[in-house]
């Protein structure tokens, strides 16, 4: 993806916020060309200039086209992340949104265990763990924001799915990964560049 839809999908995000703050509805863009595609994306909102996570949903695999996917995960993101409080009117100049396009997500194979890390690229990959006990996600960023290696970038994975840490070694699973092209505002309502991971 080029530069300028990277910012396009940033401004879309935002103004999907604001929208929804103003009249209580999502703004709605134009979906044509790469915007009608259906592809993955997730939203991440940050505080300013702290980078606090402050709110992060997406969709990973999704029949919508691309433009609408990203306000919808932009509004999400604000008001029903359940780990924070619905974004405040006084927040939008004091935040930062971030956008991350994802591949479709391939699997990997997990019949060796103690092998896993080696399959697994720090800054390159993002994950998907899927259980009978529950599942989760963690984009390719995060290891990389956190300083983890493969081995605690899989056992935050499990976390972030309600499982033990060491549930990669030896639990029922369906991994796969995916790589992201991220997007992120340097400053609210500021210029876009794409993120180096």
């Amino acid at each position: 993806m080029d530069d300028k839809t990277g910012a396009t999908l940033v401004s879309i995000a935002r103004r999907a916020v604001e929208s929804y703050l103003r009249r209580g509805e999502i703004h709605r863009s134009d979906a044509s060309g790469f915007l009608a595609e259906r592809r993955g994306v997730f939203v991440s909102i940050y505080s300013y200039p702290d980078r606090d996570l402050r709110g992060c949903v997406g969709f990973v695999r999704v029949d919508l086209p691309l433009a609408e996917a990203t306000a919808r995960a932009a509004v999400a993101a604000a008001f029903e992340d359940p780990r924070f409080p619905p974004l405040g009117h006084e927040e939008l100049s004091k935040v930062v949104f971030e956008v991350s396009l994802l591949t479709p997500p391939e699997p990997i194979d997990v019949s060796l265990r103690e092998k896993l890390p080696e399959h697994v690229v720090v800054g390159e990959d993002g994950l998907i763990i899927e259980t009978p006990y529950g599942s989760g996600l963690l984009l390719p960023q995060v290891p990389v924001e956190y300083g983890w290696n493969a081995e605690e970038y899989l056992s935050h994975l499990c976390l972030k799915a309600g499982l033990d840490p060491t549930y990669w070694v030896y639990g029922k699973m369906r991994l796969s990964r995916f790589k992201a092209e991220v997007f992120m505002e340097l400053e609210p309502r500021g210029p876009v560049e794409r993120k180096k991971i």
